[in-house]
């Protein structure tokens, strides 16, 4: 299914553009009908979207320079700016037109949307030395789950700022679509394929007939057998292992002297990707302080406020991040010292460990949730079992869930896609293939 923006035709080469939760990236179809994928970062096809306001400067940064440079400046005591991650996940939310203070300065979500997508433009555009102002987006199968209210805000929300960002056409293809399009340009023969795409925010699924030497052919409903997706992904990940692994050292899930649990907001929002801004507030900083005499671990209640004051709770998450990561790849433990975060007498040889055991322990719920998205998938298009599985998006290499899916489909070959270049592939070829109406 294609969601396409009202327009005559296609008036200027089209990017296409996967807008990600984690990351984002770029692809464009020249004259010649050759791939051009957007090299972003240096020779890297992808960048974390992510935005970085130097308190500091003033400068805004984008991508990977915007989490080094707030790196530097938690590291250097200048005092930390205002970082933004995942800010995808707030579409289709109220929080879009909510107006947030940024040096001092009113700014909607919305606005932040607009400053990503204007500088990724410009960015294609400087390698491509041409302007562009069509855009093919990637869109999740569902925004938001069960809402379908909600989830056209979310679509209508994007296409808004595409339009803001200066792009005068815009149209939708979903993402797990699009990357079977990218895949389709590498069969031999015609197959049906499961696409498992398991980005930051979503897990998506399209089942769907591929045919060999034809990612150019139009008119490629009849060969979408069906679609599925959920509102769970890799920043999910991230906060269920921060809240297992990590938080309990600064209090979660303790008692207090009376019995009861401790009040878990302030964790959550330390563990939520989006949220992580909220507990630097004054409001947050006072509640956090007044939580003082209910720990019987006051040491754990100083290394909640240390991490609060010094703004150390995006770091916190990328190590958390990247502790998932190494135990996925290397099925061995990782360690996350919180020691390294900078140098303080509070967090001072405390850490945690994550090994392969209790990552799908911690993750057996959600993991559980995506595979059974998957049969539901799988089982809508009629078909017993897929002859391919097709993985791409940044969480799709996730051990435990690679192993739930060999389980859940054993006859299944199971092929391994571009992570985070191929939805953007996908999308170019989309373009091709499907033209405004």
């Amino acid at each position: 299914m294609v969601h396409n923006t009202p327009t005559k035709s296609w008036s200027s080469p089209v990017l296409g553009i996967d807008f990600g939760t984690s990351n984002s990236a770029a692809a464009l179809i020249d004259a010649q009908g050759q791939l051009h994928p957007i090299t972003l970062e240096g020779t890297r096809t992808s960048m974390p979207t992510a935005l970085y306001f130097s308190s500091e400067t003033g400068q805004l940064s984008f991508g990977s320079a915007a989490m080094q440079q707030y790196l530097t400046d938690v590291q250097d005591g200048v005092g930390a700016g205002r970082l933004m991650r995942a800010i995808k996940s707030l579409l289709g939310s109220a929080l879009m037109d909510e107006q947030t203070v940024v040096n001092g300065q009113n700014l909607s979500f919305f606005e932040v949307v607009v400053l990503f997508l204007r500088e990724l433009k410009r960015r294609a555009e400087a390698q491509l030395g041409f302007p562009v102002s069509a855009a093919m987006l990637g869109r999740p199968v569902h925004f938001v789950d069960d809402n379908p209210e909600r989830d056209a805000l979310a679509q209508a929300t994007l296409q808004r700022a595409a339009h803001a960002a200066g792009f005068t056409q815009v149209a939708f293809e979903m993402e797990p679509i699009a990357a079977a399009f990218d895949f389709e340009r590498r069969i031999g023969s015609d197959t049906r394929v499961l696409v498992v795409d398991i980005g930051g925010g979503t897990s998506d699924f399209t089942m769907i007939q591929l045919v060999a030497g034809s990612p150019r052919r139009q008119h490629r409903h009849q060969d979408i057998l069906a679609t599925r997706g959920i509102h769970l992904g890799g920043t999910d990940f991230d906060r269920l292992l921060d809240l297992a692994c990590v938080m309990p050292l600064l209090g979660y899930g303790q008692r207090t002297p009376s019995g009861r649990e401790l009040p878990n907001r302030i964790f959550y929002e330390l563990s939520t990707w989006h949220l992580v801004h909220h507990t630097s507030s004054r409001k947050s900083l006072a509640e956090a302080r007044d939580l003082w005499h209910d720990y019987s671990d006051r040491a754990q209640h100083q290394r909640l406020m240390h991490v609060l004051t010094e703004r150390l709770g995006h770091q916190l998450l990328s190590m958390v991040e990247l502790a998932k990561i190494a135990c996925s790849e290397n099925h061995s433990h990782s360690a996350i010292n919180l020691g390294e975060l900078n140098q303080s007498e509070a967090l001072a040889k405390v850490s945690a460990v994550l090994d392969p055991i209790n990552l799908q322990q911690v993750l057996s719920k959600p993991l559980s949730a995506i595979t059974d998205c998957a049969r539901e998938c799988v089982a809508a298009s009629g078909l017993q079992q897929p002859e391919v599985i097709y993985l791409t998006g940044g969480s799709s290499a996730l051990s435990p869930l690679v192993d739930q899916l060999k389980t859940a489909f054993p006859n299944a070959n199971m092929v391994h896609g571009d992570r985070f270049g191929g939805v953007a592939n996908g999308l170019a070829w989309a373009a091709l293939c499907e033209t405004p109406s």
